[in-house]
């Protein structure tokens, strides 16, 4: 098996170490007041000086010299990505476009409430947000099922104008894949920036790029202090750190599907968390082998390897409800549950980005052919954010119609409320449409 350099932390414990939970929450550059101002005069910058800014800052961070108007991509580069991915490409992103919007119109759909008691009729309704950008990750990566996950939930929406922005490359290019499935998902102008000027782009707006709304998507720890700057201008989605996956798991889970779940996230990127926690001494043997069997032959090896030294974990509990507990003070973005009743576990999971149940749920499912949307808060923030959803991208709007008999059956409440919060002329509007008969009438 070679010289497998791992070392997984692995420990017997009731609960999860203080010290452990904060390592994952934010690392001490991301939380430096250095660091914050750094990001900032990126932002400032493009407040001040807007696509001059954004072409200084490209050259400077993504190593590409673009000119003003190169900063948006035009339909012929968009009509040539066509001819440099493959059919079998297009079909699957068109495959989990189709997913993901068969999904999110259900969710849409079924906001759509009405109810009618006493002679008052109370509507729920949607309305789509104006304007909304996308970020997407890019540069030397490529994640077009990034595009579909933001994206088609807006389009669901009704939103009417959707911006990508999205690193270059060095040679200036975004990854036609990125390209073909903002067409795909019918996007309506895509940008070729990246890090914090793009987020600042996209609040604030420059010379060619008009701001927008709400700012959705995942990105580096650049992007992630930038999108919460803007915050207090533009609405965002949701902070996001490194991707997490959680494992619980018994002596029923296969040990050669969990050291694979684990190793398929900490491919993600060096500072992915892939943890396990189990019932069952034997499996964590068995998991931890088979993690060492694996490392040394798999793709992106020393990324994976890295990560599961740094980040990944092993913890072994007495009992199902000390997993539980673990699991809902972790609060992981993925949370896989391998064990003999499955469902019931999941029904005592208060926090989570998503639970994916069974062996043959793995976060690849989620991510790529479920229809659920695999843009999920991280690093805890799942105790009071859900996933993106295309309720994201619409405001809840009460539609409310009256009766004179409903106001009748409701006076007397409405003049409790109004003399004890001292509104009188608020019971007056209401009495004065019960009172006066005919009034109408009279008037004509």
């Amino acid at each position: 098996m070679g010289d497998q350099q791992l070392e997984v932390k692995v420990w017997k414990s009731v609960s999860l170490p203080k010290d452990w939970l904060r390592r994952r929450e934010r690392t001490p550059q991301e939380n430096s007041q250095l660091f914050e101002e750094n990001v900032r005069k990126i932002i400032n910058g493009v407040k001040k000086s807007g696509d001059a800014a954004l072409v200084e800052f490209t050259e400077r961070f993504d190593k590409t010299k673009l000119r003003p108007e190169q900063l948006q991509v035009s339909s012929d580069e968009i009509e040539e990505a066509y001819g440099e991915v493959n059919q079998q490409q297009i079909g699957a992103i068109k495959f989990i476009k189709e997913k993901t919007t068969s999904f999110e119109k259900l969710i849409f759909e079924k906001q759509h409430l009405e109810t009618t008691k006493d002679g008052i009729v109370v509507q729920n309704a949607l309305r789509p947000i104006e304007s909304v950008g996308c970020y997407v990750p890019g540069g030397r990566a490529a994640y077009p099922s990034t595009v579909v996950m933001t994206t088609v939930p807006a389009k669901v929406a009704g939103v009417p104008r959707i911006a990508v922005c999205s690193p270059p490359s060095a040679e200036g290019a975004i990854n036609p894949l990125i390209l073909v499935a903002a067409d795909i998902c019918g996007v309506d102008e895509v940008y070729r920036i990246g890090g914090a000027q793009a987020i600042a782009a996209l609040a604030y707006g420059t010379e060619r790029i008009k701001p927008v709304r709400k700012i959705v998507g995942p990105g580096n720890k650049y992007v992630t202090a930038a999108k919460r700057l803007v915050s207090k201008e533009v609405a965002i989605d949701m902070p996001a750190g490194p991707s997490e996956v959680l494992i619980l798991a018994d002596e029923a889970a296969n040990p050669r599907f969990i050291a694979r779940d684990m190793i398929s996230q900490a491919e993600h990127g060096v500072d992915s968390i892939p943890g396990l926690i189990t019932t069952s001494e034997k499996i964590a043997e068995e998991v931890l082998y088979w993690l060492k069997d694996m490392v040394v032959r798999v793709e992106r090896g020393i990324m994976v390897r890295k990560a599961l030294n740094e980040y990944g974990f092993i913890i072994i509990c007495d009992n199902n409800d000390e997993m539980i507990a673990n699991a809902n003070r972790f609060a992981a973005e993925h949370v896989e549950i391998m064990t003999q009743t499955p469902m019931e576990i999941a029904k005592r999971i208060t926090s989570a980005g998503e639970i994916l149940i069974g062996s043959y749920s793995p976060v690849s499912l989620s991510d790529y052919g479920s229809g659920a949307n695999h843009v999920l808060p991280t690093g805890g923030f799942c105790r009071v954010f859900s996933g993106l959803s295309v309720l994201d991208f619409a405001k809840r709007i009460s539609i409310i119609k009256g009766s004179r008999e409903g106001l009748k059956k409701l006076e007397g409440y409405v003049r409790v409320l109004t003399e004890a919060e001292n509104l009188p002329n608020h019971y007056k509007a209401i009495a004065e449409r019960i009172q006066i008969e005919g009034s109408k009438k009279k008037m004509a």
